[in-house]
């Protein structure tokens, strides 16, 4: 019995990183409880799973079962998180944009603490990591895990399984949602977004690896996997995401063809492109989307799969989810004689009237057209909020205070007394200057930098070709990252930030022990 206790706690958090890389991706966003009233974030499993596993890495730290030396992140973002917390107390008693009260302050430190579970994970997982050959372990239960949610987002778009979203405060609280026919599929992830941005990670890692591996299954394997992934993000109608993919993927075979040469690199990267921008524009509604923005409506060539089944289950206890890219009835986009704006942006398809105080009507019964902005209308809805609302807020939080901004939680209110159900700013760069201002920027994606940095000073190192290929992904997967965060708050996205401080994780410690194994030979 001692002897197999010795044996477990040698290898706890090794099997805590499975389950977290098998939990996080694979399980819904379904809430345990409140932790804030009336705020979208709440408690859930994965929450629990992540703070348990993060205790447990903190005991063996304690008991010097594992170490921080070699950790080259760990002062980085320990100064990320000293500016965040500092941040706060400025947006508290300096800008004065977060109110001394308990629900005001306790949101504030809420977004702060999340961040620190977020980077959690890459303590955990890099202290798991004792050889090559458990890097490769992760690697393919990543990929089995790649290919569940992708049958599971098949199943939500053809099946009528049922789909769990956080796009709004309805939807956080668990509600069972259906999808009609042309809404986004979202798998076991809470938006569309965050499973497109997910799906660019690892269809970055998984489609260079299976042009890489010699073994006919693995390659096999690799090939079928990557496919179901790269369906399923067609699936779910995300141009950024998308052109992040061919960003990221250029990226990854760019630095494979130091390894492998440049007629390889280019070879394989002009098929892997041409078939996807070919699936791309042959189905599915995302073609549709980027004919939208470059005017290209009528050479539009898609067609998209429809449900097997004809009819969503009759369920009393679901909604339906629609957001989509097409309609029965296509976007008015005429200006009548009276002159008042009816115009609807493209991504727009019912005519819900706004309701407010009319003459001669009540409150609550009065209704008027509801009239978007010319941005809105000249682009799409989700761009025209952009330019319109978020990336000017963001901007004022920036000014607010140009060091340390106005404070997690702060950029989505009108008047510094709201209390905001959500946070968005769809655009990474400019949430983190609004947030936590230019330090917490520099610290933030000065981090990422680092990584960056750190993979490509040792990648001539790293021999093995498949060892090459995970490092090359990784880094162009980060790239795809930030293209990404242009126009998504993809590292505040919990399951994206998870996945991606994992497999930053994993890049530094295949890059360390390649470094070692180099050593012994």
């Amino acid at each position: 019995m001692s002897k197999f206790l010795k044996w477990f706690d040698g290898h706890i958090l090794e099997y805590l990183s499975f389950a977290l890389l098998i939990f996080i991706p694979l399980y819904p966003k379904i809430p345990l409880a409140d932790l804030i009233p009336g705020y979208i974030v709440r408690l859930r499993l994965d929450d629990l799973l992540v703070g348990g596993a993060f205790v447990i890495f903190l005991i063996q730290l304690v008991r010097k079962k594992v170490t921080l030396k070699g950790n080259p992140l760990f002062i980085p973002l320990l100064i990320y998180v000293i500016i965040g917390f500092i941040s706060s107390l400025s947006a508290m008693f300096v800008t004065k944009t977060v109110p001394t009260s308990d629900i005001h302050i306790t949101k504030l430190f809420l977004n702060w603490a999340r961040r620190i579970e977020y980077f959690s994970v890459f303590f955990i997982f890099f202290s798991s990591i004792k050889s090559l050959s458990q890097v490769k372990k992760y690697i393919y239960v990543a990929a089995l895990v790649l290919l569940a949610v992708s049958i599971y987002g098949f199943g939500q778009k053809y099946l009528y399984w049922p789909a769990f979203s956080t796009m709004n405060r309805e939807f956080s609280k668990g509600i069972k949602l259906y999808l009609t026919e042309h809404a986004r599929v979202l798998s076991t992830f809470g938006g569309h977004y965050d499973l497109a941005a997910y799906l660019m990670i690892v269809l970055t890692l998984f489609i260079p690896l299976a042009l890489v591996v010699k073994n006919l299954l693995h390659k096999f394997f690799f090939l079928g996997v990557s496919l179901a992934g790269f369906w399923l993000l067609i699936l779910t109608v995300s141009r950024t995401s998308f052109l992040a993919y061919l960003v990221s993927i250029t990226v990854a075979f760019i630095l494979l063809s130091f390894k492998k040469g440049w007629f390889w690199g280019f070879s394989r990267w002009l098929i892997v492109i041409f078939v996807s921008l070919a699936i791309m524009l042959s189905f599915g509604d995302l073609s549709d989307r980027f004919a939208h923005v470059l005017k290209l409506d009528k050479f539009k060539t898609s067609f998209a799969l429809k449900p097997i089944k004809r009819e969503p289950p009759k369920d009393s206890q679901a909604a339906y989810i629609g957001v989509g890219a097409k309609s029965d009835t296509p976007p008015s986009t005429q200006k009548p004689a009276s002159g008042v704006q009816t115009a609807r942006p493209v991504d727009v398809y019912e005519d819900i009237p706004e309701f407010g105080s009319s003459e001669g009507l009540p409150a609550t019964l009065a209704a008027k057209p509801r009239v978007y902005s010319q941005a809105a209308v000249t682009y799409d809805l989700s761009t025209g909020i952009r330019l319109d609302y978020t990336w000017p807020a963001a901007i004022k939080g920036f000014k607010r205070n140009i060091l340390l901004g106005s404070g997690y939680s702060t950029l989505t209110k009108r008047n510094i007394e709201d209390f905001t159900e959500a946070e968005s700013t769809d655009n990474d760069f400019l949430r983190a200057l609004g947030e936590t201002g230019l330090l917490g920027f520099l610290a933030f994606f000065g981090t990422i930098a680092y990584v960056i940095w750190y993979a490509l000073k040792n990648y001539t190192l790293v021999k093995d070709p498949f060892f090459a290929a995970i490092v090359a992904s990784l880094v162009a997967a980060i790239f795809g990252l930030l293209v990404n965060s242009i126009y998504i708050d993809v590292f505040e996205a919990s399951k994206v930030a998870y996945t991606f401080w994992i497999m930053c994780a994993i890049l530094i410690a295949t890059i360390n022990f390649s470094k070692i194994s180099k050593e012994i030979k």
